[in-house]
């Protein structure tokens, strides 16, 4: 009972964490904010694809991700430098790879500003929980962690729908 208590006060605790959770719950407002109907008057088709059936598990994919690598980033360097010692056809591929993802943000700055945005929320909420020497595993830091992000963002998407978009 105790460990729960003081688990359910971890976020007073740990002020970063409700930091982190208000940058997702605006990320969830803001990308509930992209309405089909209105980017069907438009004449973007690059913003038409992005609002299909797939844009919010995309967006959630993307948090999970950023999450990711800045939960675990020495192990997932460490085993993509295996994958990378293994063959200079695999080096290729993964170099590519980074290389034409890198771009294709940076090519859309609103999005990439999105990405450090939350990857700085989520740096500084491992820094407060290290500050409090609470240092999970780092699978359990990364479910954990993921696990608020789409919480926020969730809070966000319920509050514009809520409020029928007065926020947006």
């Amino acid at each position: 009972m105790r460990g729960l208590f003081s688990l359910l006060l971890l976020p007073l605790r740990a002020p970063m964490l409700l930091v982190l959770l208000l940058v997702s719950a605006y990320m969830g407002l803001h990308w509930a904010d992209v309405d089909p109907q209105l980017l069907a008057q438009s004449e973007a088709p690059v913003q038409l694809a992005l609002s299909g059936p797939a844009f919010w598990p995309l967006q959630c994919l993307q948090a999970v991700f950023v999450v990711v690598m800045c939960t675990m980033p020495d192990l997932l360097l460490r085993e993509i430098s295996l994958l990378m010692s293994a063959s200079k056809a695999l080096t290729l591929v993964v170099t590519l790879l980074a290389v034409i993802t890198g771009g294709l943000y940076l090519l859309h700055l609103a999005v990439f500003s999105e990405v450090l945005v939350l990857a700085s929320a989520v740096l500084l909420a491992r820094l407060d929980l290290t500050r409090l020497r609470i240092v999970p595993r780092p699978l359990a830091g990364t479910v954990g962690l993921s696990l608020w992000v789409l919480l926020g963002i969730a809070i966000g998407r319920a509050l514009h729908s809520r409020l029928g978009g007065y926020l947006g």
